[in-house]
């Protein structure tokens, strides 16, 4: 098989840090806060709105509070987990790597008790009939590593006693997510707008933050993990005053990333184009012999992580076989048609491509003649092993 001719124009598929929105330059960061304190008042002006605008955009009520705090999503979830957990039993729910991720902090660094894990092996959702909503709840909305997501709120109590602690990361600005149902969201900035890493968001619904006013866990609080001070919320994590000190170019990068969703027609538009992306993908996958989605059920497919595996290795076997979706992501990453397209570490073996709102649909369909040529090329022996 010969190479294709055409080429996508932005080979950035990678499912984080992701690809910056169409147009993007450093011209963007231009009106960056650099060289001044972000306490000063036009750095809170642009750390506002960030919070103000990811409100907008996201349709999040006006009694939640939203705030941007350290270490990406990752330092989001950890603060969640450490603030809340403790007062009742906890349902841990996983069926990829981060959300065992959670589950094994929860277990061995909180060494909570009354836990109660819900595990599916990667491709699977667990039986979310099982979450007892006298329970909290901790997990993803959408599992970056499996490709695959929770279909909707329906099986979250609208009167519950527990708290739901949702990672959102990779689902936010891609997909809805139902407020009344969630007490805790926290996301990153790198994912679907294609910003910066290094910076979280949390969200709290008031459920939350009386949970916070009321409950003092027993173990040592890390300063970066603080969200209230004498049994009160520290209201001005809420109101851009940061727990430590940001970057400001990220903060600058933030911005733009929403006033371009907010440009493009705001969060439907960033759905639509995520969903068509995820289209372009399945129809491509239906016409292929050779390969299927990891998600089994296509309720829980992502639109954003899109994890696929190999169905045929042609002569391929044992460690060859499993090789070879590797050896196909590095082929395409020699040519400079798509870059950072194999699966998570922990992931079984296959391809993750981005499909994010970021990414462009011609792109993709640019993308999947060269897909079919890197199969030939390892699964006929053509390409040699690496």
């Amino acid at each position: 098989m010969s190479k294709p001719d055409r080429r996508p124009a932005r080979p950035l598929f990678s499912s984080g840090p992701c690809a910056k929105r169409p147009g993007w330059s450093p011209a963007a960061l231009t009106d960056a806060w650099t060289g001044r304190s972000h306490r000063a008042a036009g750095g809170k002006a642009k750390l506002a709105g960030v919070i103000e605008r990811s409100r907008a955009i996201l349709g999040i009520p006006d009694d939640y509070r939203i705030g941007i705090v350290p270490a990406s999503d990752t330092g989001a979830v950890e603060m969640a987990l450490w603030s809340l957990l403790g007062p009742r039993g906890v349902d841990l729910l996983t069926w990829e790597s981060f959300g065992e991720g959670w589950v094994t902090d929860v277990a061995k660094q909180l060494k909570l008790d009354d836990i109660r894990t819900l595990r599916a092996d990667y491709g699977d959702l667990p039986d979310l009939t099982r979450v007892d909503p006298s329970r909290d709840a901790v997990f993803t909305w959408n599992g970056t590593t499996s490709g695959v997501r929770v279909p909707n709120g329906d099986w979250i109590a609208g009167k519950r006693g527990g708290l739901t602690i949702c990672d959102a990361t990779s689902a936010v600005f891609a997909m809805d997510i139902p407020w009344d149902k969630i007490d805790v969201a926290t996301w990153s900035w790198q994912k679907v707008l294609g910003g910066e890493g290094g910076h979280g968001m949390i969200v709290l619904s008031p459920r939350a933050v009386a949970r916070l006013e009321s409950y003092s866990p027993p173990w040592p609080m890390p300063k970066i993990f603080r969200l209230t001070k004498g049994g009160k919320l520290i209201e001005g994590i809420f109101k851009g005053e940061t727990i430590n000190t940001p970057s400001m170019l990220c903060v600058e990068d933030a911005l733009d990333g929403l006033n371009w969703a907010a440009e493009i027609g705001g969060l439907p538009a960033l759905i639509a184009r995520s969903r068509g992306n995820l289209a372009v993908l399945e129809g491509w996958v239906e016409a292929t012999p050779w390969i299927e989605f990891l998600a089994r059920d296509p309720a829980t497919r992502s639109s954003t992580s899109i994890c696929l595996r190999l169905t045929d290795t042609g002569a391929l076997s044992g460690e060859e076989a499993a090789a070879a979706p590797k050896r196909i992501a590095a082929l395409l990453d020699e040519e400079g048609v798509a870059y950072d397209i194999a699966a998570y570490r922990d992931a079984p073996p296959g391809l993750r491509i981005w499909g994010g709102a970021t990414v462009e649909a011609d792109d993709l369909k640019a993308l999947l003649p060269w897909l079919e040529w890197a199969y030939a090329q390892v699964c006929t022996g053509l390409a040699p092993a690496q």
